[in-house]
């Protein structure tokens, strides 16, 4: 089994920073994507940033220049440094896991999600 474990949400001034943090355990490829999504009430769930096990990343046109996410493999975990908040920046953030055992299209796919951490910005 694979549990995503995440920490760094918090309350912070607009203008400010926080960085999220996701730790993950149990049995894994080598072959992923580790992705933040966000939601907000009432607004659909959005793809914040995403990293690959190449170190490719992809960002949301509203945080490219503001955030950065990055893998640490030696202790499994994944960031997400966020800096310049705004209050519409406000919203559930989740850690997810993407694994696939092979690039061959027999390859399986897996998914796991973390618990979701607030974070909040104030106007």
């Amino acid at each position: 089994q694979v549990q995503l474990v995440e920490s760094g949400g918090g309350l912070v001034q607009s203008g400010g920073s926080l960085r999220l943090s996701c730790a993950v355990s149990g049995s894994m490829f080598n072959i992923y994507t580790m992705n933040w999504y966000r939601q907000a009430p009432g607004k659909e769930r959005e793809l914040v940033a995403a990293i690959t096990e190449r170190g490719r990343t992809n960002y949301a046109d509203s945080v490219k220049g503001r955030f950065t996410i990055s893998n640490d493999k030696a202790k499994n975990t994944v960031y997400l440094q966020m800096n310049s908040l705004k209050p519409e920046d406000t919203a559930v953030y989740y850690c997810n896991a993407v694994f696939r055992t092979s690039f061959a299209v027999e390859g399986r796919t897996y998914e796991y999600w973390g618990q979701g951490t607030q974070v909040t910005v104030s106007s």
